[in-house]
């Protein structure tokens, strides 16, 4: 009688399962109610915005040229502020979990969803989506001025597939930024050191590995440091042209690699999974 009276009836049981759907929407309105999530994204549209006029405003007019090399530099004045946003990125995805471990919302969390890992999908669902919105907007405002002021300047631009793929490549490598910073989180599961160690990968590591191989002269490190996150995400916005690939070979050193845009995406989600398996299987094993 006493196991009886204990055990809820199946109804009652099927009635507080929490459907996936229920975790999206739980997560999106976790994640826009962070302060930090409104500040980040404010951060990414005012960074892209403010800082892509100011490469075509500080060159020359001797300086600027028509075709492949002048789209080339728009996309690097569109892009330019990128390298800064990826750090907003990052904190927003750091934030999405470590938020939660830091003040024990994390409990809740997981007791309504006792299997844990339909938790870590919606986050970075909601999260992906988010970012590559916020940056997608961003990307769209710095186009409409850049190319306003190349018109004014009497730029011709070459506005081909490949021009438009850079840019789109742009918000997807902010997004994928987002989901790293997620699975960092979730593998540390503290926001300090979270964000510490993505400063470290997106930002001091391809400083270093680049001065070193400089100073040294050693190729292999030049190679190592382009299989690094932001290095490797770096060649999804960049504007490719025969004539550009040309002359880049040119200069190219012996045996350096170079990726191409699509390889520099999958290095870049190669990352992304293996940080997110790790980060999933501590999800599931470890104690709250």
């Amino acid at each position: 009688m006493t196991a009886a009276a204990l055990t809820p009836p199946a109804s009652l049981a099927g009635a507080h399962r929490v459907s996936f759907g229920g975790v999206l929407v739980s997560e999106w309105i976790k994640l826009r109610s962070l302060r930090s999530t409104f500040w980040c994204a404010v951060i990414i549209l005012v960074l892209n915005v403010a800082v892509s006029p100011l490469l075509l405003a500080v060159l020359p007019s001797d300086r600027l040229t028509s075709g492949s090399a002048a789209t080339s530099l728009a996309v690097s004045a569109i892009t330019v502020g990128t390298g800064f946003t990826s750090l907003a990125a990052a904190v927003i995805g750091a934030l999405t979990i470590t938020g939660e471990f830091g003040t024990g919302m994390i409990r809740s969390t997981f007791a309504a969803v006792p299997k844990r890992l339909p938790v870590l999908a919606g986050k970075a669902i909601v999260l992906g989506l988010a970012v590559f919105v916020v940056a997608a907007v961003s990307v769209v405002f710095s186009t409409l001025i850049v190319l306003a002021q190349a018109s004014g300047r009497g730029l011709d631009l070459n506005l081909d597939g490949a021009f438009w793929l850079a840019l789109v490549g742009d918000a997807g490598y902010l997004a994928l930024i987002g989901l790293m910073a997620l699975a960092v989180g979730a593998i540390i599961r503290n926001t300090a050191g979270a964000i510490a160690t993505m400063v470290g990968l997106i930002l001091v590591l391809p400083n270093v590995a680049s001065l070193v191989s400089a100073l040294a002269r050693v190729t292999w490190l030049q190679n190592v440091g382009e299989f690094l996150p932001s290095t490797a995400g770096s060649r999804m916005f960049a504007y490719r042209s025969a004539e550009l690939d040309a002359a880049a070979q040119q200069v190219q050193a012996p045996g350096a690699i170079a990726l191409e845009p699509w390889q520099g995406l999958l290095v870049l989600m190669a990352w992304v999974v293996v940080l997110g398996v790790v980060g999933a299987v501590l999800v599931r094993r470890r104690d709250v």
